[in-house]
């Protein structure tokens, strides 16, 4: 067991039911209790995002950086990436979760040069695979970091410059590579500048054919390599960019069907980018999974009153409880999963924060869980629905669905028949009864 980093936590955080005052124990997440045919553990597949917990340091946009951190504090780069890994899968291990994920980045400090970068990434893929074996916990995506170099300023497969497109493309090479040797069961494709600023010195059409390239040359390659993993894309509205071509989940399911990519991807949705989208988490999650295509999970949530990523812990049980709701419908994620893509706040400066964090997200999650199956064992949503379309299942409805009347038929009928009656759709009666099954 590693007790480097965090010596006042437990070895491992216990479940002591919703009575407890202990804050370091779960009061909802009991990962072995069975919730419909599965635990608690196989519905949510928690991960924990090794860049905000691991690799954050307090900084925002107005602010200098204001943790300090033990596992940053070695002066070599290489020295300080393995004492990070460290204190990530000691953090991993203690808290129970089975699974994170990473950027390359993240993980590996850049080097002066490409091929630099490529040996760090190497070495601390070694170091992560000794640490996986050692622990149990399994990497749920991998990602390469297009957004942090200088040289992605203007994008990167969407990067007026080929030479930079290029680059970017053989950075994903290795992120993919990075991913497949640590036995990840999806990769993310997120465009963090993969937009414009102005439409004066942008050919949009030529950006996103660009992209779709891209994007294809990874599906070409995840052929030749021998990774088995999803391949997710993560839509995202704008910030840092005005316009981002991956704006939400229908832009992206547009895109990748326009450009031939929609059977080799799923969504990867996130809270705070559904906010920032003008969405709710709920629609973007609705929206993928109606198209069959919502693979995962970024589990956060956004401030409405605020106008950028704030990247919070999700707490609200309304908001857990929604979600959970469609990810049940939908028999769970597949290889995808719950991961926790939030950073702590600027004043929350004590590591041990990082686990009160992560505990109350795991616990909201678990509470949305129960509430979710009990609405669904109930059918009290479900039969609601069915009747309120029941018209579509005989008469005229049938008719029209099943293409057997056109538009000359319809005004026949409704010659025949008479106005149409308004129906009520309950909306208040329904979220007293959502009510009533969260407490």
């Amino acid at each position: 067991m590693l007790n480097n980093y965090f010596p006042q936590v437990p070895d491992r955080i216990t479940f002591e039911g919703k009575d407890s005052k202990n804050p370091l124990a779960f009061k909802y997440y009991d990962k072995n209790r069975r919730v419909g045919n599965k635990t608690m553990a196989e519905h949510l597949r928690f991960s924990v995002a090794y860049w905000h917990s691991f690799m954050g340091t307090g900084a925002d946009l107005f602010g200098a950086p204001s943790f300090k951190r033990t596992w940053h504090s070695f002066k070599s780069p290489l020295d300080r990436a393995k004492a990070t890994m460290e204190a990530a899968f000691e953090f991993f291990q203690k808290l129970g979760v089975e699974y994170y994920c990473f950027h390359d980045r993240d993980i590996a400090p850049e080097g002066e040069t490409f091929a630099e970068s490529c040996k760090n990434l190497e070495r601390l893929v070694d170091h992560a695979k000794t640490l996986q074996a050692e622990t149990g916990v399994k990497v749920l995506w991998g990602t390469a970091n297009l957004f942090s170099n200088p040289i992605y300023a203007q994008g990167a497969a969407t990067n007026p410059n080929a030479h930079v497109m290029a680059y970017a493309a053989a950075q994903v090479k290795h992120a993919i590579d990075a991913t497949h040797e640590l036995g990840g069961e999806n990769y993310v494709f997120w465009g963090g500048r993969e937009g414009y600023e102005t439409l004066l010195n942008t050919d949009m059409k030529q950006e996103q054919e660009q992209l779709a390239r891209f994007l294809h040359m990874a599906v070409e390659y995840k052929r030749t390599s021998g990774f088995t993993g999803q391949f997710l894309l993560e839509p995202k509205p704008a910030e840092p960019t005005k316009h981002q071509y991956d704006f939400d989940a229908s832009t992206a399911l547009y895109f990748l069907k326009q450009y031939d990519l929609i059977d080799h991807f799923k969504l990867n949705i996130e809270a705070n980018h559904a906010t920032l989208a003008g969405h709710s988490f709920e629609h973007e999650l609705a929206v993928a999974s109606a198209a069959g295509k919502l693979g995962s999970v970024d589990a956060n949530r956004g401030d409405t009153l605020l106008g950028w990523d704030t990247d919070q812990f999700p707490t609200d049980l309304y908001s857990t409880t929604m979600a959970m709701l469609i990810i049940l419908r939908q028999n769970g994620l597949g290889s995808g999963g719950l991961n926790f893509d939030a950073k702590l706040r600027r004043s929350s400066v004590d590591p041990l924060d990082l686990f009160y964090a992560h505990i109350g997200g795991m616990d909201a999650f678990a509470r949305g869980l129960l509430i979710a199956q009990k609405i669904l064992d109930d059918r009290v949503l479900a039969d609601f629905v069915a009747e309120r379309y029941a018209s579509y299942r005989s008469g005229i409805g049938r008719d029209i669905m099943s293409g057997a009347v056109g538009l000359n038929e319809i005004e026949q009928w409704l010659l025949q028949n008479g106005e149409p009656i308004p129906q009520s759709g309950r909306q208040e009666m329904l979220e007293n009864l959502l009510n009533s099954y969260i407490q």
